[in-house]
Order: structure tokens, then sequence, then C-alpha cells
């Protein structure tokens, strides 16, 4: 059975744990390869993420998967919309409906707070891809995207 939780200094721990094997099995699939347990701390109290949120996928008492998102308006038009940012679950719990559990609780999320739509950015494997079309009154487009480093 899976349970879900919210990453907070309390389940900080399974976090950490979850990452370093995610780390250990598919590095390059990782936006860094080490996390400094005082940082993300610093982070979770942080005002700049408070509109952050991590879901973390429990099976057998520890974290398998993990989606995290971003909420945000408009403020000309009150449209509100939220950002996956991140989406991965550890190869041996892949294909047992972990992901899809995790966008549910995403979407509920989203329904609570008034969010109007969400988006992601694609990743390009194949996996990734099947799993992308098998939602249900989601689009897929092609659009462009301006990245300018600030760092």
């Amino acid at each position: 059975m899976i349970q879900l939780r919210h990453l907070s200094l309390n389940t900080i721990d399974d976090y950490i744990t979850y990452f370093e094997k995610a780390c250990s099995l598919e590095s390059d699939m990782m936006t860094t390869d080490y996390i400094d347990r005082s940082d993300l701390e610093k982070r979770l109290k942080d005002p700049a993420y408070q509109f952050s949120t991590s879901i973390l996928a429990y099976a057998e008492e520890q974290v398998v998967g993990r989606l995290e998102y971003q909420y945000y308006g408009c403020l000309q038009d009150g449209y509100r919309m939220a950002y996956v940012n991140w989406i991965y679950v550890l190869p041996e719990y892949r294909r047992c409906g972990i992901a899809r559990r995790l966008f549910q609780e995403f979407e509920q999320e989203c329904i609570q707070k008034g969010i109007d739509e969400y988006f992601l950015l694609e990743a390009d494997n194949s996996q990734a891809q099947a799993f992308y079309q098998s939602f249900a009154n989601a689009s897929q487009t092609k659009i462009m995207v301006l990245r300018k480093p600030l760092k």
C-alpha cells in the first residue's frame, strides 16, 4: 500500500535516503548529485519556497517516489497555475501506479487551492512519454522557452 506524505522537517531523513538511492541508480536523471541536509532544512523554512510542495510516496516505510510542484497566479486575470518541476519514481517501483497516485494527489491539492491548470516540461525518454500519453484531457504542445541564468 502506498502512503503519501509531504516533504517536511519530519520526513527529511526519509527523503535524503530516497535521493541517495536515486542518485546511485540513475545519477544522470538527477539535477544534482548531493543534498546538504542543513541547506534543505533552510529551504523548507525559507519564504521563497513557501509555494513549493513535494509529495513523497512511501512503500514499505521508505520513500520510493516524489512529485514536486509550485503554484502561482496571474494578477491581471486571476488565473491560477501550478508547475510540476519534478517527478521521479525509483526504477523497481515503476509501472506500479505510484506516479499516477502522486499525480492524483497533486491534482486534488490543486483543486482544493483553486488552481485552473498545471503544466510540466516533459522528459523525452520513452517511459516518460508513454506515461504522459496516458493522461486524460491533457495536451502536449511544443513551446519555445527562454532561459537566462542569473547565477
